[in-house]
């Protein structure tokens, strides 16, 4: 109860904080649709007459909104600057922080991203079931989960190496490509269909869109969930692990 209201406190104090870096906020929404709206303007090439791609890649466009993460830039600099150790000495863990920013800049984000999302789907006529859209809101949850795990996982290398943007940066690829947004999942060749289903990308973008966009080849619900789940516990499992290592290490030089 007392993890929720702080964590529930630092994301209204982020929220305002970030309210008037707005012309700011706009260039992370530019930045993180412009992938997308690459891969529908190809993609929409090469099938023009498939309305499910317009509607895969306006709902991972919408996705990538409300699951990005920038940790790279909000906690790895505080690792290099020092003020990390004000952070160790709170009597919360370091984590509700992080977490509240990602949140408070992932509303931003999703508010001022919402126009480009709507303008697109309507100029496509990329007609959405609700249902779907209801059935997929899980698996953004979830989806959101291991985006954040994975970058603050990259970003924990900032511990041992000053090149952690390249880190990230690495790993933003590895999203781009596996993740279903460089192209759908389903018309990737069979041997890069089968390992990217297996690899946590595709539960990062691709499978929470193609739910949303209706455009999943079977599978259950529950089978997505699960698949997810699956790579959230072993996320969790390696930052946790990954996080007392670096923090002995920061705290053994810092002394």
């Amino acid at each position: 109860m007392r993890t929720t209201v702080l964590l529930g406190f630092r994301i209204r104090q982020q929220v305002l904080d970030w309210s008037g870096a707005w012309w700011f906020l706009l260039t992370l929404v530019i930045q993180a649709v412009i992938a997308p709206l690459i891969g529908l303007f190809v993609w929409s090439a090469v099938y023009p007459d498939d309305p499910a791609i317009a509607r895969y890649y306006v709902a991972i466009i919408l996705v990538t909104l409300m699951t990005e993460s920038f940790e790279q830039h909000t906690f790895s600099e505080r690792i290099y600057d020092g003020t990390l150790s004000h952070e160790l000495l709170r009597p919360q863990p370091v984590v509700i922080g992080v977490l509240g920013e990602n949140l408070a800049i992932r509303a931003w984000l999703t508010l001022l991203g919402a126009p480009i999302v709507l303008l697109t789907g309507f100029s496509l006529h990329a007609g959405f079931d609700w249902r779907s859209v209801v059935l997929s809101l899980p698996c953004v949850i979830l989806a959101a989960a291991l985006v954040f795990l994975w970058t603050f996982l990259l970003s924990l290398t900032a511990f041992w190496t000053d090149r952690v943007h390249a880190v990230v940066g690495f790993g933003g690829q590895l999203i781009f490509l596996f993740g279903g947004t460089a192209a759908p999942i389903n018309v990737l060749p069979d041997a890069l269909r089968r390992i990217a289903r297996v690899l946590p990308f595709y539960g990062m973008n691709g499978l929470p869109a193609e739910i949303a966009a209706g455009t999943r080849d079977g599978g259950s619900l529950a089978g997505a969930l699960g698949y997810q789940l699956v790579w959230v516990v072993l996320l969790v499992v390696i930052v946790s692990a990954v996080w007392r290592a670096g923090v002995r290490r920061y705290t053994a030089v810092g002394s």
